[in-house]
């Protein structure tokens, strides 16, 4: 496999428009997604609201929805907000949530034999399979969450999903770190392939088994990078170029 490609920075130049608000927030969550924003590192309104090119209002309120969702935290007397750090206890819990989740949409995706969920659906591990020789983190968790999406939407069950949403914004930094190592690289997709299959010949309990264990192997991967080798902040972040937007 080819080494991968650096990725851009997200904390590029934005232009105002009436959605500004929902652009700042979603580059400074791409940027917390993949690790351009990590935790140990402290920013200000200031500061990110001269990396973005735009004024300390869309960066107030991108920060309160980022809080609100349990991605940023703030310090009494301290200045500046930091990234949540991903914990082994959440970690653990949010696979916990999302593997009885998966395993669910799967499983009644599977209700019956759905030969036309085929071609759709290897459209889309072609898709990640051309992401992840192309070595971009977001590209990789992007194409990852479509497919599960897929799967979702194929239970035709809105509560399911709902659901599911809630913690897919905590699941793509997940994803960044499970889709960083290679061994990830080289088996996600073959896991996402036997799901898939499963799906299409409508057998439900196949089906909700390789979902959960997939999900039960992605956990694992994840909680061994971060907590057995504790790499340096210094080793897994990017630097960040100062950028006018």
């Amino acid at each position: 496999m080819p080494p991968a490609a650096p990725n851009a920075s997200r904390l590029m130049v934005l232009h105002a428009t009436p959605d500004l608000v929902e652009r700042t927030y979603e580059a400074l969550l791409d940027a917390i997604v993949c690790g351009e924003l990590a935790p140990g590192e402290r920013h200000t309104q200031e500061s990110l609201a001269d990396r973005l090119g735009v004024s300390r209002q869309p960066i107030l309120q991108a920060l309160l929805l980022l809080k609100r969702e349990g991605l940023i935290k703030d310090e009494p007397g301290r200045r500046g907000v930091e990234v949540q750090a991903l914990t082994p206890a959440f970690v653990q819990h949010l696979y916990l949530v999302r593997g009885a989740l998966d395993a669910l949409a799967a499983r009644s995706a599977a209700y019956r034999p759905r030969p036309e969920l085929r071609e759709p659906g290897m459209a889309l591990i072609r898709a990640g399979r051309a992401s992840s020789r192309a070595g971009t983190t977001l590209a990789m968790i992007d194409a990852d969450l479509a497919f599960h999406r897929f799967i979702y939407e194929a239970a035709h069950n809105p509560l399911l999903t709902d659901t599911a949403r809630i913690h897919w914004l905590h699941t793509r930094r997940a994803m960044g770190i499970h889709l960083g190592q290679p061994v990830s690289v080289r088996t996600v997709w073959a896991e996402h392939q036997a799901i898939l299959s499963a799906v299409v010949r409508g057998e439900a309990r196949m089906a909700e088994r390789l979902a959960r264990e997939h999900c039960e192997a992605s956990a694992q991967i994840i909680l061994r990078h971060l907590f057995e080798k504790a790499p340096s902040p210094s080793a897994t972040t990017q630097h960040i170029h100062r950028r006018r937007l």
